[in-house]
């Protein structure tokens, strides 16, 4: 059964599409369910200005591209790398979270989605990916 803090984040589509002025760009394809995500980022003084976010994928990549893409706005690059770099530490418990601007990643990264963390996953690796180009 799919928690409703899915669907809710999921619903939640003003970031999807393309993006014609990007400074950074990734393409990933799941190998474990065949999700497929493209993610575009315009990068201004080192800053995140804007993020859209197309492709083939399920519910859960949906929400998870969605949370992504309206919390990485007006972050810094660095800053959003290092949470990117710690993400697998979403599903542990909380007391190990050294991520507190990104909390709300909580709401759908924890243990009752634990068998979808690649789909949800897939977004910020695929964001953590564009950024290191």
């Amino acid at each position: 059964m799919i928690d409703k803090e899915i669907f809710k984040t999921a619903s939640n589509n003003k970031d999807y599409g393309h993006l014609d002025n990007y400074s950074h760009y990734s393409n990933s394809k799941s190998s474990t369910c065949g999700d497929n995500i493209k993610i575009y980022i315009q990068v201004k003084n080192e800053k995140i200005i804007n993020l859209k976010y197309q492709g083939n994928f399920c519910i859960y990549c949906n929400a998870s591209a969605s949370l992504l893409a309206e919390k990485s706005k007006n972050k810094s690059v660095k800053e959003t790398v290092n949470f990117l770099k710690n993400s697998n530490t979403l599903f542990k418990s909380q007391k190990n979270l050294k991520i507190n601007k990104w909390l709300s990643f909580k709401k759908i990264m924890n243990k009752t989605n634990l068998s979808r963390k690649e789909c949800l996953l897939l977004p910020l690796k695929t964001l953590l990916r564009a950024l290191n180009n």
